[in-house]
């Protein structure tokens, strides 16, 4: 049995990480800023603000933890490599430390293997975006906990997941397109919907760190953990009509023509889901399976799992005037 601290635990795939560690019997403790999880007792908390590098130093100074799980990304404010560092440097005798970063570490295109070129801390003339801010922060991330794991001798493993799906998804993802389809809405597709995209269930990104916690092979290493081949919007959305049992009635409107209108990639009016029209980030994901044992659900059975969770929610009416006048000026 292994004492664990999972920063964020509660929402989604820390919480899924969570059910399986108290599965295998482990003593778990979420650091996060809220009140009460999901798992009541079962599990320790620590009230705190993971960006505010003071506190969490003074939280973890006194603590021992065999292992430490970092799943939390700031989507408001950023997180930085710093705040990620004060983390793994705060507990004696760590152990293990598993950091979840992303495949955005890697420039648009691919495929790639974990051993590529990660995206640079300052990349020349870019805009100072969303996409950027997230990319830099995850792969300086990365390589801040590598140089600890060279200079220190910590233990650090690092995931690199694609598109997240899952029970308990907070993003306007699957269940953005399942609401319209079961609608008899049209589904507005970019252009010609050919972009490609990759999936991971949040299950095997939860499996994926609790093995890289435990073997020593995963030590000094990162896994990318995505579905390979890509598949592109169209079959995605293809895909979820088929699992929802509906024909896809879909409706190809140009980039711009969403543009004008105000089509948004994070907030309302989402258009495609919550950021799923960027330029393709591919890679390949044969690591975890040869080094970790990982063989990483097939898309049709999570989403079939998925949709059959998605069925069993209440979801908020959704308001489709946006899409509307988008639909009648494309005609």
């Amino acid at each position: 049995m292994a004492r664990a601290l999972v920063i964020g635990g509660t929402l989604f795939i820390g919480r899924a990480l969570v059910e399986q560690l108290l599965e295998r019997g482990d003593d778990v403790v979420i650091m996060h800023r809220g009140t009460g999880t999901p798992f009541g007792s079962r599990v320790g908390e620590i009230q705190c603000d993971r960006n505010d590098v003071a506190a969490v130093r003074a939280a973890l100074q006194d603590e021992r933890f065999d292992v430490v799980f970092d799943n939390v990304y700031d989507w408001q404010r950023g997180t930085t490599a710093e705040q990620v560092t004060a983390a793994a440097t705060a507990v004696a005798g760590l152990r293990r430390y598993v950091f979840t970063s992303s495949i955005a570490v890697f420039p648009p295109g691919g495929p790639y293997d974990e051993d590529d070129a990660l995206v640079p801390s300052n990349i020349a003339n870019a805009p100072s975006d969303f996409g950027n801010i997230y990319a830099t922060q995850k792969a300086d991330s990365e390589r801040a906990l590598f140089d600890l794991h060279r200079l220190t001798g910590l233990s650090a493993s690092t995931l690199r997941p694609a598109f997240i799906y899952g029970p308990h998804n907070p993003f306007e993802r699957e269940a953005f397109f399942w609401d319209r389809l079961r609608a008899g809405r049209p589904i507005i597709v970019p252009e010609d919907g050919s972009r490609t995209m990759q999936w991971v269930h949040v299950r095997d990104v939860a499996r994926s760190a609790v093995r890289a916690a435990t073997e020593d092979v995963a030590i000094g290493h990162a896994y990318n953990l995505a579905n390979y081949p890509a598949i592109t919007q169209l079959e995605f959305v293809r895909l979820l009509a088929m699992i929802a049992g509906v024909p896809p009635h879909v409706v190809p409107v140009p980039r711009d023509t969403i543009q004008r209108f105000g089509g948004n990639l994070l907030s309302a009016p989402l258009y495609f889901g919550a950021y799923l029209d960027i330029p393709p980030i591919v890679v390949r994901a044969d690591r975890v399976r040869t080094e970790l044992g990982v063989d990483l659900m097939s898309l049709e059975d999570g989403f079939r799992e998925t949709y059959r969770w998605y069925q069993q929610q209440q979801r908020p009416q959704p308001d489709f005037s946006w899409e509307d006048r988008v639909l009648a000026s494309a005609g």
